[in-house]
């Protein structure tokens, strides 16, 4: 008679050891970051590590949200609302990765599903350009770049950082191989009962990549988030700020605020703990259908 009870075998004991080891390493930067935001001046600056809070204090958030002003959107002569200049570049980022994250994971979807499905004549070298321009880093192409923004009069707006992110060579990459996985089958089939091209994208083939979405929209948006590079040349203008860029210039020539520094990379992080949240169940699905495809 087998028994119910899964045996612990070490081989498992060791993993799970492992595995929270590398959890807490991981976890400790925010770990440090959120109670850094809450610390006070003396315990901040100690001689030695704080490692919990002496005193639980608000002042770092409350200098984050008074020290400066601004209009919380700017759309022609319209009159916004006044806000902490810290809601306003959590606005401008929030809707910059968002754009970039649906436009990016919409064109890279229609790609793949052209590269992986359709044959048309050049096909396989347009995927190896993709291919190439996966190792080109974006300092490389930053000059063309500033160019074509500037010549569409986009340099200076968010948009400038949006359009560069959404022919995102990876996202590509990513949904051609997630297409590869589609039941030619099932593409005729609907094909032979008359569904258009735009349906049977949208119906048969989007479902069935879903987890790929999942995490390309992951991917996309800590990418958008996080490229403190793009945004510093591409956004000269403050109202236009992200919250990288506005943190930063709320640190002193001679001196540096860390808690206040704590309370802004705090509430940055916020947003991309909630997205992957929200969009952890497909980018669990993605990795794993990634690791076992063949």
């Amino acid at each position: 008679m087998k028994s119910g009870v899964k045996r612990t075998t070490p081989y498992k004991v060791i993993s799970i050891i492992i595995l929270v080891i590398l959890a807490i390493l991981f976890l400790f930067p925010l770990y440090w970051i959120v109670t850094g935001a809450f610390k006070p001046t003396t315990d901040i600056y100690a001689s030695q590590p704080v490692w919990w809070p002496s005193e639980w204090v608000t002042s770092n958030f409350e200098k984050l949200f008074t020290k400066r002003s601004a209009p919380l959107f700017e759309i022609g002569s319209l009159v916004a609302p006044t806000v902490p200049a810290a809601i306003r570049w959590l606005v401008n980022t929030v809707f910059m990765s968002v754009a970039a994250m649906l436009l990016t994971c919409i064109t890279a979807a229609m790609a793949g599903y052209a590269l992986a499905k359709k044959r048309f004549v050049g096909r396989t070298l347009l995927f190896s350009l993709i291919i190439c321009a996966m190792a080109l880093p974006k300092q490389v192409i930053l000059i063309p770049l500033l160019k074509e923004m500037s010549a569409l009069k986009l340099y200076g707006s968010l948009w400038a950082v949006i359009f560069p992110t959404v022919g995102w060579p990876f996202g590509v990459f990513l949904m051609k191989q997630f297409c590869e996985g589609v039941p030619g089958e099932m593409l005729e089939a609907a094909r032979i009962d008359g569904a258009s091209e735009a349906r049977t994208f949208t119906q048969i083939v989007v479902p069935l990549i879903k987890p790929g979405i999942g995490a390309l929209a992951i991917f996309t948006f800590i990418n958008s988030w996080n490229d403190y590079f793009m945004q510093l040349v591409m956004l000269p203008n403050s109202a236009n700020f992200t919250i990288s860029l506005g943190i930063a210039t709320l640190q002193g020539e001679s001196s540096v605020d860390t808690g206040l520094l704590m309370a802004g990379a705090a509430l940055a992080a916020v947003p991309i703990i909630i997205v992957f949240l929200i969009f952890q169940k497909y980018f669990t699905q993605g990795i794993t259908m990634g690791a076992v495809k063949g």
